[in-house]
């Protein structure tokens, strides 16, 4: 099994930003694909508040599949953010709660989609000022 490559610190002012998006073993890469992906960002907000079971995620999270859902939830317990209970009753209960590490990241999370809420309208028009633009040329060409 190889191992993940280190990359260096974002803190830094001079940092490369390209270092981890060329080099495919960087853990940071394969973190952010983890966690930015939309069905982990879902499953995050919605552990947020409380535990749930497999069926109420899957109830609440639009268009996720079974296989989806349960690859998403075994992904976010191997990194650290999510944790996986079993009651031992007939049939088992199962149960998903964010880690502590997972709850700093739902309030990461939480700053993506207020800055998301605050800047829709303008991403609406630039939306829609970009499908003029190319609707014009399209027609001229």
């Amino acid at each position: 099994m190889p191992v993940l490559g280190y990359c260096e610190s974002t803190k830094d002012e001079d940092y490369d930003v390209r270092q981890w998006d060329t080099r495919e073993d960087c853990e940071v890469r394969q973190i952010l694909d983890r966690v930015a992906d939309k069905w982990s960002l879902l499953v995050i907000a919605l552990l947020d508040c409380s535990s749930l079971r497999f069926t109420e995620l899957r109830r609440e999270i639009d268009g996720v599949s079974q296989r989806m859902l349960s690859v998403t939830l075994r992904h976010l317990e191997r990194d650290g953010l999510v944790t996986r209970t079993v009651h031992p009753v007939v049939p088992p209960r199962v149960e998903y709660a964010l880690t502590p590490l997972g709850r700093t990241l739902h309030e990461t999370i939480k700053s993506l989609v207020t800055w998301t809420e605050t800047h829709q309208r303008e991403i609406a028009a630039a939306r829609a000022a970009y499908d003029a633009r190319r609707a014009a040329e399209t027609m001229e060409a």
